[in-house]
């Protein structure tokens, strides 16, 4: 069935866009299927409005679903506002709701991921009965493909007359997170229909011996789907965005963090010892506990609750902080511990700081999100990655400080470009604390290995560069990390 509107809204544009924005549109606006890969900071969002609006305009669809974040839905209605002069159509947890708007005439509805999970019988039968488009925002949310959502959205899959993914991290963590999010595009046909034979096939080296043959490797992912994808970095986009400056600082335990550390790592490695070789795949089993020593390394307090001192993070902070001056500028703290952006917080009190964190209402984010960016008495968000690291825009700071990493090369990624994209008129500063001799360097050097990975599964650099550069002993740096020689 046609949707019929009264008084359809008009259908162009409200602003024009980038030049770069404009050739993504033209290159798959007669596609069946497309992924939008352009970095995080470009402008996606532009891309897929314009998009949407092409194919209300040339009749190729009836209606749009927008499926993204939870934390990212207001972030759409916002966007639309701006870009078109449609107004969208929220769906929600309320199933009697949504059947009521399923029913109506809509352009363009939005619903979080989880929506279309739980409304799956809606979703199929309004697909039987209209010409949808499908946009599927952060695809790397489907990434795994054994998950219940990218079950869901991969029987939807055939029914959506037009369908696009969009990130700029689609090898979110690995190379084969690409997989499930292609799968949804043209069901298997590029990188083979069985997930279990990609990841055997391109998942990390534990050594760097084979970096070579590893290279040539990931450099066919991208060849097997350039017909239907699109990429621009903001190198290859011709935007002038300010510099971004990636700096490290190394931290020093206070005595009494070190003996807990030590603990901690000796028990670790125990446990490690004992299941095998210390190998990447054994350390991926096994991050849970890991992750108790990136704990220690950042703030003791996370794993006893009668550590009562200052972590050595924190006096480092502290430094920064005065260093950057927050009467000219605003900094983001980013944390991977909801305990810690609490503690913070507190610490923080007399700089005005707003949080963000996943047990917060999407509501209380908004707000808080909303008070950063327009109070100028409130000069630090002190966030988790998890909860505000992507489609947001934080251009108002131009510092971020990563006071703890977890193993996510998406967090990690998504979090700094909050602050270097669009509409950024300042040098960026990146900040990494990281606690000498601890796990934090092992962690600096998986990320390293993901994001050179990533950049030649992407197709951002050469065989010959990735070849020269990827070197990372990953098995033999963990090894030192939990039984160091010395």
């Amino acid at each position: 069935m046609g949707l019929v509107l009264r008084k359809p809204p008009a259908l162009s544009a409200k602003h024009e866009a980038y030049p770069y924005q404009l050739d993504a549109v033209r290159a798959i606006q007669s596609m069946p299927y497309a992924a939008i890969f352009h970095e995080q900071g470009l402008g996606k969002t532009k891309i897929a409005v314009d998009l949407m609006l092409l194919w209300l305009q040339k009749d190729i669809v009836d209606t749009v679903f927008v499926i993204t974040k939870k934390i990212l839905v207001q972030n759409w209605v916002e966007e639309l506002a701006i870009h078109s002069h449609v107004t969208p159509r929220v769906l929600s947890e309320n199933r009697h709701a949504n059947s009521i708007a399923l029913n109506s005439p809509v352009l363009i509805y939005i619903m979080n991921y989880e929506v279309v999970s739980t409304n799956l019988d809606l979703m199929h039968k309004f697909l039987d009965s209209c010409r949808t488009g499908a946009v599927l925002d952060e695809s790397q949310k489907i990434k795994n493909p054994e998950s219940q959502l990218a079950r869901s959205l991969h029987t939807l899959a055939e029914k959506f007359t037009r369908r696009i993914i969009m990130t700029g991290t689609p090898v979110a963590n690995r190379p084969y997170d690409i997989w499930s999010q292609i799968k949804f595009l043209d069901f298997g046909e590029a990188l083979g229909h069985e997930f279990t034979d990609f990841k055997n096939s391109y998942d990390l080296p534990s050594n760097p011996a084979s970096a070579s043959k590893y290279g040539k490797q990931l450099s066919n992912v991208m060849e097997s789907i350039r017909l239907f994808s699109i990429r621009k970095t903001k190198r290859t986009s011709g935007l002038e965005l300010p510099n971004k400056t990636i700096l490290t600082h190394y931290v020093d335990m206070t005595p009494r963090q070190l003996a807990i550390y030590t603990a901690y790592r000796k028990q670790m490695a125990y446990e490690v010892q004992r299941e095998g070789n210390h190998t990447i795949d054994d350390a991926e089993d096994v991050l849970k506990r890991l992750l108790r020593l990136v704990q220690c390394a950042s703030n003791p307090i996370l794993v006893d609750e009668a550590y009562d001192e200052l972590p050595g993070k924190y006096h480092a902070l502290i430094k920064l902080i005065t260093d950057i001056d927050l009467r000219s500028n605003k900094i983001i703290i980013w944390t991977g511990f909801i305990d810690n952006v609490e503690w913070l917080a507190e610490k923080l009190l007399q700089h005005g700081p707003q949080k963000v964190h996943g047990s917060m209402s999407i509501a209380d984010r908004n707000e808080s999100i909303r008070k950063f960016k327009v109070d100028m008495n409130c000069r630090i968000l002190v966030a988790t990655p998890g909860a505000a690291k992507e489609g947001l825009t934080l251009t108002v700071a131009n510092h971020a400080i990563f006071f703890d990493r977890g193993f996510s090369l998406d967090d990690y990624l998504q979090a700094q470009d909050r602050i270097h994209r669009i509409s950024q008129t300042e040098e960026c500063f990146v900040h990494n604390l990281i606690a000498k001799a601890t796990i934090d360097e092992w962690v600096d050097i998986l990320l390293n290995a993901k994001f050179q990975a990533a950049q030649m599964t992407q197709g951002d650099i050469s065989c010959k560069k990735f070849s020269s550069d990827y070197d990372y002993d990953l098995s033999g740096a963990l090894a030192q990390i939990l039984s160091p020689r010395n």
